[in-house]
């Protein structure tokens, strides 16, 4: 698993840009499935046929990055954000394009730090002017954090574990479900990070009876936190109740809850006062989805040293397949989905 989540990491795919990430994933989970394919905003479908019930499992493939705007005489790069950069974190970090050319985020003049802004702000690819500037980068060229994956224990710190830890998850199920009468389908959803875009069309696409999505969620086990969270790195996966994009149905987390407990799957109970998943377009798909969600508990989010455990990802990984492996009986927990 440790390989998986390395290669997924350190991979390139900002929001809008995840081929290199699709074809990544792609490569595992095709021979465990009976097709996959990609629709128009890059989702990659993953499919396990069966005849019973239609569930939607969603893990985006997309991270957090920045796009060139603008270049200067003196080859400096002008950029603004893609999807919930913070300015104070970027500063000085070191940043990567798709080519591999790379570049330090400094900062002009400023009389008061709290004054950061991204207009404020560049990239130095080591140009001496715009020409030179201009035959490694365009404008609208995007780049994210270049940081490598490392262990400390049984925690992974990396960049993008937002939301490449859903993707292992997903990768992992699909590889380990053995008997399934459901019908499956493991999308790898695109741009999230910028308004659940590819989990809307795939929904709409799929119509599924039922749908979960994988992501990572804020812990309170820090120094301080922002906000005060009862999820705690390394005591299970969570079962989300409420973000702000959804509040998940209760038949569905209460399913999760029992299978947990029935298989000795340590869990939590997550509700989550700033952030969304793609739960929260998928349950308002067409005619509405009775939509639910597993988060990987994430220290540092949205930096390029996100932390996560990976007890937390197993235990993921077993929730999620004995979720999948369980007959949906829709008429006694979504009567009114049944026919």
């Amino acid at each position: 698993m440790i390989d998986l989540i390395k290669k997924l990491s350190e991979a390139f795919g900002p929001a809008g840009r995840e081929e290199e990430t699709a074809r990544l994933i792609r490569r595992e989970v095709e021979q465990y499935v009976d097709e996959t394919f990609t629709d128009v905003l890059g989702n990659l479908y993953a499919v396990r046929k069966g005849a019973g019930a239609k569930i939607m499992v969603a893990a985006h493939m997309d991270e957090i990055g920045v796009i060139v705007t603008f270049i200067e005489e003196k080859g400096f790069l002008r950029f603004s954000n893609v999807g919930g950069v913070s300015p104070f974190v970027l500063l000085g970090q070191r940043v990567v394009f798709a080519d591999g050319t790379t570049g330090t985020v400094a900062m002009e003049k400023l009389d008061d730090i709290k004054k950061l802004a991204f207009d404020k702000m560049y990239i130095d690819i080591g140009a001496s002017s715009r020409e030179e500037a201009s035959t490694r980068v365009k404008v609208g060229d995007m780049a994210v954090y270049q940081s490598q994956v490392s262990e400390a224990g049984n925690r992974i710190i990396g960049k993008a574990m937002d939301d490449r830890a859903g993707c292992v998850i997903l990768i992992k199920a699909l590889q380990e479900l053995k008997n399934t009468n459901n019908t499956v389908y493991a999308v790898f959803t695109t741009q999230e990070e910028v308004g659940l875009r590819g989990a809307r069309t795939a929904s709409y696409r799929i119509d599924p009876d039922v749908a979960l999505a994988l992501d990572v969620t804020l812990v309170g086990d820090t120094p301080e936190p922002l906000y005060p969270m009862d999820v705690t790195l390394g005591r299970g996966p969570a079962i989300k109740v409420k973000d702000t994009s959804v509040i998940c149905h209760p038949r569905l987390k209460g399913a999760l809850v029992e299978l947990a407990e029935k298989n000795n799957i340590p869990y939590q109970l997550e509700v989550l006062v700033a952030g969304g998943t793609d739960a929260g377009s998928i349950h308002l798909s067409r005619e509405g989805v009775p939509s639910g969600v597993i988060s990987v508990p994430c220290r540092h989010i949205h930096t390029p040293g996100e932390m996560i455990d990976l007890l937390d990802l197993e235990n993921a990984v077993r929730l999620l397949v004995a979720f999948l492996e369980e007959p949906v009986d829709l008429e006694k927990i979504f009567p009114c989905q049944a026919g």
